[in-house]
């Protein structure tokens, strides 16, 4: 028996007529909507940037310090912590003549700020940075942990230091305006925030050399955090059996001496040329040392985040022994060229 019935027609059909249906609708489209969905992804990523007219204003970078003009005016309504610490940190090489904001430009025009991508961050300042990110130095601690707790009953881990004074505060405040920062640290908001690049922070195109960015962070804690939140390395320290909470007190028999300074100073010889870069002030740091062992302590080993320790770079100092240690092997013997200061 036979039938027209559907049911008889091979399910191979059906595939076939919804194909056919598929392709019709494609077809109509409308010529401008077809071209945006035939668009590769990686073009209409590459296409994005050109969108806002902020960009634009690269053109007018100066070609050389002789040349640069004046930086654009910059509103005096910013809160007067950001206003110290940006007065305070000014580089005195040339900066980039780059508008910190187009005057009515939006969120997403705003994103796409030259100030956000090189060579414009490389020279951007503090107070250009805080013009739009002023809220950072805004305190904002909570009265009271989620869980009703109140801060003033609490110590944070950050507080469990000498080197740190007053009640809790924020993340950037305590790297910006408070004593210790101030007193020992010189530090911008391009040491951390090397750019911000919308496109989830990747290189496009993909490359095999270091992008000077990692994927999907904001901020690179191999070159930033870790340089004053790494573990303290006791293994490579002759004389230390143990962590140096255990073994402090070996070295400091007396309130107000400071172990560390046993070794590491001009006589004994061991690591006495240190600091020497912009952002840090060495002579401070030094003089701070003298009578407070967590100044130094502090950033190696007292407020660590990670496992692992800070490759710094071995700074020739005098009576060197010429043979370099295995756990040594392959550190550098300058800082960083962005941070390194000038040869005395």
């Amino acid at each position: 028996m036979t039938s027209n019935s559907p049911r008889n027609v091979p399910s191979m059909a059906y595939f076939v007529g919804l194909f056919l249906m598929l392709g019709l609708v494609l077809w109509a489209l409308p010529p401008d909507r077809g071209a945006a969905t035939k668009m590769a992804p990686a073009e209409r990523t590459a296409a994005a940037p050109a969108a806002p007219a902020a960009p634009a204003a690269v053109e007018t970078r100066p070609t050389s310090a002789a040349a640069a003009p004046a930086e654009p005016a910059v509103p005096t309504a910013v809160i007067p912590a950001a206003a110290a610490v940006a007065a305070a940190a000014a580089p005195a090489a040339a900066t980039v003549a780059v508008p910190v904001r187009e005057p009515g430009a939006d969120y997403d025009a705003a994103r796409w700020s030259p100030l956000h991508f090189r060579p414009a961050i490389d020279t951007a300042t503090n107070e250009q940075c805080l013009e739009c990110h002023r809220e950072v130095l805004e305190p904002s601690v909570r009265t009271a942990s989620p869980a009703g707790l109140p801060a003033a009953v609490t110590l944070a881990w950050y507080q469990t230091l000498d080197t740190y004074a007053g009640p809790q505060d924020t993340f950037h405040r305590r790297h910006l305006v408070s004593g210790m920062a101030q007193d020992l640290m010189d530090l911008q908001c391009t040491f951390c925030h090397r750019g911000s690049d919308p496109r989830e922070e990747a290189p496009v195109p993909p490359t095999l050399t270091d992008a000077g960015f990692t994927l999907r962070k904001s901020v690179n804690p191999e070159t930033s955090c870790l340089a004053c939140h790494g573990r303290f390395p006791w293994e490579h320290m002759e004389g230390l059996a143990g962590p140096w909470e255990h073994e402090r007190e070996t070295y400091e028999p007396e309130p107000g001496t400071n172990g560390c300074l046993a070794c590491h100073n001009s006589e004994a010889g061991f690591r006495s040329v240190r600091h020497r870069v912009s952002y840090l002030k060495a002579e401070a740091i030094e003089a701070a040392a003298e009578t407070n062992a967590d100044t130094c302590y502090g950033c190696h080993g007292g407020r660590s985040w990670y496992r692992i320790s800070y490759p710094y770079p071995r700074h020739p100092w005098p009576d060197m022994p010429e043979e370099t240690p295995e756990w040594a092997k392959g550190r550098p013997a300058a800082s960083d060229p962005r941070y390194a200061l000038p040869k005395e």
